[in-house]
């Protein structure tokens, strides 16, 4: 469903940004979930208000087509995201390398792609033209990729 409407996705982002900033780092997004990589401004840890505005407004912006339980549907939900989200402090640089590579070799893990290059919905792209990744960089092998699932 978000690949689908990755656009959508894209626009609530951008809007929910613009009312509370946050720096992009590195995200992907895969039909059923995305992972990113983001930073908040010192002195700022308000992650809760950017997810429950971006999860909302998204699922605000798709038509209502999916079937919903009787107990989702009493509590206003929608079977888009999970409840919760999974928030991790960076440590060290070593530790934000590795959850760079989690986030973008998450296509190919998942079985989507045979190259990470090969998925349009990631920032593995604009950090290849800025010289952070090579375009082959886990072109089907992760051996050499820096995260431990």
């Amino acid at each position: 469903m978000l690949t689908q409407h990755v656009d959508v996705l894209r626009e609530v982002v951008r809007s929910v940004r613009k009312r509370h900033p946050f720096r992009i780092h590195g995200w992907v997004v895969l039909p059923d979930h995305l992972h990113c990589v983001i930073e908040l401004p010192p002195g700022d840890a308000d992650f809760a208000t950017r997810w429950r505005l971006i999860k909302m407004g998204f699922s605000k912006a798709l038509p209502r087509t999916e079937r919903l339980s009787k107990a989702r549907a009493a509590r206003g939900e929608r079977g888009i995201w999970q409840r919760r989200y999974w928030e991790h402090l960076i440590r060290d640089e070593a530790d934000f390398r590795a959850h760079m590579d989690y986030v973008h070799i998450n296509p190919l893990k998942h079985g989507l792609v045979k190259r990470v290059a090969d998925w349009p919905y990631s920032t593995f792209h604009r950090l290849v033209s800025e010289g952070v990744y090579p375009r082959d960089w886990a072109g089907g092998d992760e051996d050499g990729v820096g995260y431990v699932d």
